[in-house]
């Protein structure tokens, strides 16, 4: 499916996906990369060997669930995008994710925007909990956003210009 369309499949997703168990721990980076590139940027950029061991820059990158804080700054070290914080203990009703972002305008803080699932589908709404400046994350912003726990494994951007 990722070849012939650009979305990962089901598949894919729950071969990524952490357990409900880990889910329960606190934050932890998700990566959505599913295919044999040279790239090590995450690997290389974790401070926690949180990401396996790469014998090989073409190897897909694997996280190492006790080791990963959800800290994020793999995120802004993919190239490709493919990498998401999911916090699924930040409230009673809502998960927290980090996300990536290099367009503009750059949403604001409590902005209420629309959310997207990895195909452009709109899923629902979510709120901008705060945006971490793109400086120290080699000019990739990471938006933090809450949406609904039911969303947290589908929504992995947002609607440009929905938001003021």
């Amino acid at each position: 499916m990722l070849k012939r369309t650009g979305v990962a499949s089901p598949e894919d997703i729950k071969g990524v996906t952490p357990s409900l168990e880990r889910l329960s721990k606190g934050p932890i980076a998700i990566i959505e990369c599913f295919q044999k590139i040279p790239c090590n940027p995450c690997y290389t950029a974790c401070p926690r060997q949180a990401i396996g061991k790469m014998n090989d820059i073409n190897d897909k990158p694997v996280i190492i669930p006790e080791n990963c804080n959800g800290c994020g700054i793999c995120v802004s070290r993919c190239p490709g995008l493919a990498i998401f914080v999911v916090d699924a203990t930040y409230s009673e009703t809502e998960a927290l994710i980090k996300m990536p972002w290099e367009l503009q305008p750059v949403p604001q803080k409590d902005s209420i925007v629309k959310t997207l699932n990895r195909a452009g589908e709109p899923v629902g709404e979510g709120r901008v909990v705060l945006v971490q400046d793109g400086r120290f994350f080699d000019r990739t912003k990471i938006i933090h956003l809450a949406v609904p726990k039911q969303d947290m494994m589908e929504v992995r951007s947002i609607e440009r210009g929905t938001f003021k």
